[in-house]
């Protein structure tokens, strides 16, 4: 069938991918077994979507752009709801499918990147890994060690659900149309996490960082700070303390004291 040029929306964020190293690199990113679930955040075109139908498992893409239909429909092994991910129930599309274990891949725009994880997160579907192309700068953030620059309340976040490492940087050159920026390929793992602590803990760390130039003590107020210094102290930080010089097990383990 003809299809005519398509031409990406900028309102989308859409930037394709087109770099036959890069894709490779992400499809064998992902070790599926055939009862497993792959989920693709906005396929587009089906650059990657169509190495994907060859892993052997389900693949369901979430696409928000319609005009991709004539791209998508021609793949075989895939199924698509069309919409904006952020506004679905992802449970209960889920509901529809069998599966062990879900993977999840995206092409993320800079603007959605962090409500996307974040709605991941929340739905609770506990994904066994996320592999997901963001912007490099913030790929940076998502990997901060504490005392960095770059180090954050979502850093922190992130880290309690998964181990994250960088795949690979991505030019700018290497998507059409091109970005102003450079991108990275990033590896979320899940881990072992407390699902019992995670409101204290997290309700612990939006506090901390509330004004990021201040103490802790500053942030948390001094009755709270009070209760938590002498395990600080174990912990090996002092009075003055900030909240992005606290790294991840320490947090966890002021959150036990809530």
């Amino acid at each position: 069938m003809f299809m005519e040029k398509f031409i990406a929306k900028k309102k989308y964020g859409q930037n394709f991918l087109t770099n036959e190293s890069i894709i490779n690199k992400i499809i064998n990113s992902v070790d599926v077994n055939s009862d497993d679930l792959i989920i693709e955040i906005g396929p587009g075109k089906g650059a990657l979507t169509s190495k994907l139908v060859t892993k052997g498992c389900q693949v369901l893409a979430f696409e928000i752009d319609l005009d991709t239909k004539p791209y998508l429909e021609k793949l075989n092994n895939l199924s698509v709801v069309y919409g904006d991910f952020l506004d679905l129930d992802l449970n209960q599309v889920l509901k529809k499918y069998k599966y062990n274990n879900v993977y999840i891949i995206a092409n993320l725009p800079y603007y959605i990147t962090t409500p996307i994880i974040s709605k991941i997160i929340d739905s609770k579907i506990n994904p066994k890994q996320l592999t997901l192309m963001v912007q490099k700068e913030v790929a940076d953030r998502f990997s901060a060690k504490p005392g960095s620059r770059d180090y954050g309340y979502f850093t922190v976040k992130l880290n309690y659900f998964f181990n994250i490492r960088k795949l690979c940087d991505v030019k700018r050159q290497y998507f059409s149309p091109q970005p102003n920026v450079d991108s990275a390929v990033v590896i979320f793992e899940s881990k072992e996490y407390d699902p019992n602590l995670y409101s204290k803990f997290d309700e612990l760390i939006t506090n901390s960082f509330k004004m990021k130039r201040k103490t802790l003590k500053n942030n948390l107020g001094a009755d709270l700070f009070n209760k938590l210094l002498p395990e600080l102290m174990n912990c090996g930080y002092g009075l003055d303390v900030r909240a992005e010089q606290i790294d991840l097990e320490t947090y966890i383990k002021l959150a036990k004291l809530l």
